[in-house]
């Protein structure tokens, strides 16, 4: 009987939230165009580079193009143990012209290997059900929002719970979703390059916090984005970020706006020390890494 509620249990999961197509990774080398300069943040005991982790894990996005192929779309790293992840990395090319995509929530199939029929489903990452009916006033909040996909693929990429941690819905809809519009503001005048074209490199992460969501998923303390660009017209690198706590507030005031070193020292101070989002901290980049 226990292995046919299993084996029932799982088959309802997988039919709430379908699969995605990303694959989860020893290196971000395979998505490593959504690093600037192709190199990963510094993270000291978090982020391995070049090999794998018990509990953090490497996900480069993959989704269907407007010809049908598959490319990736972002790059993630997900924290199994709090069942959300530590950050998103995309490119900001602009905001494409289409309608916000319907919310058809997918999974990641790699993060819970099918062992056996006692398997406990999906003990490694968040599921749609455990946002149902919670106390908390939750809902679910992108790290890389589809507002800032450049077309409505990629959009429909950023629907996957590995992109995704509890948010205050207040706080979600007000004060993060008008930083995401001025980020995208900013972004638009401040970030054109050498071929007078849009382009970011972007990270949208969350600190851990105490409580959890239906006692599996980390409910996140504060919220963080950074990104950086080559201004051609001014001919300099430039960086901006954003923090804020996850309340229950709707509006920005909450939002702190902040220069890359302020955000990379309050990183070190509340989560991890001698965190580096950038290559070089977004000053005079190199071209290459090598």
């Amino acid at each position: 009987m226990r292995l046919c509620i299993a084996s029932v249990l799982a088959v309802l999961l997988a039919l709430s939230c379908p699969f995605g197509m990303s694959e989860v990774l020893e290196t971000f080398d395979k998505c490593s165009e959504f690093f600037l300069r192709g190199q990963p943040p510094v993270i000291p005991g978090i982020l391995i580079p070049k090999s794998d982790h018990a509990h953090y894990k490497k996900i480069c996005q993959k989704y269907n193009s407007q010809d049908n192929n598959q490319r990736y779309m972002f790059a993630t790293l997900y924290d199994t143990s709090s069942r959300i992840p530590v950050f998103s990395a995309y490119k900001y090319t602009g905001r494409g012209n289409f309608d916000r995509p319907g919310d058809l929530w997918k999974i990641e199939p790699q993060l819970d290997p099918h062992v056996g029929d006692m398997t406990v489903p999906y003990k490694n990452q968040a599921i749609n059900e455990d946002y149902f009916a919670n106390n908390f006033g939750m809902n679910r909040g992108h790290l890389f929002p589809s507002s800032h996909a450049a077309d409505v693929f990629t959009a429909e990429s950023t629907f996957t719970l590995t992109n995704i941690v509890p948010q205050y819905g207040a706080f979600n809809a007000g004060g993060w979703r008008s930083m995401e519009i001025e980020s995208g503001d900013t972004m638009n005048t401040q970030c054109i390059d050498n071929n007078k074209k849009v382009l970011a490199h972007v990270l949208t992460g969350a600190i851990p916090g105490k409580n959890k969501l239906n006692d599996r998923v980390n409910i996140p303390s504060s919220m963080w984005m950074a990104f950086c660009c080559y201004n051609s017209g001014e001919r300099l690198w430039v960086s901006q970020a954003y923090w804020a706590l996850n309340k229950k507030e709707r509006d920005d005031s909450g939002i702190s706006r902040m220069s890359l070193e302020k955000l990379q020292q309050f990183l070190s101070e509340k989560w991890v020390e001698n965190v580096q989002l950038f290559r070089n901290n977004c000053r005079d980049v190199p071209k290459s890494i090598h």
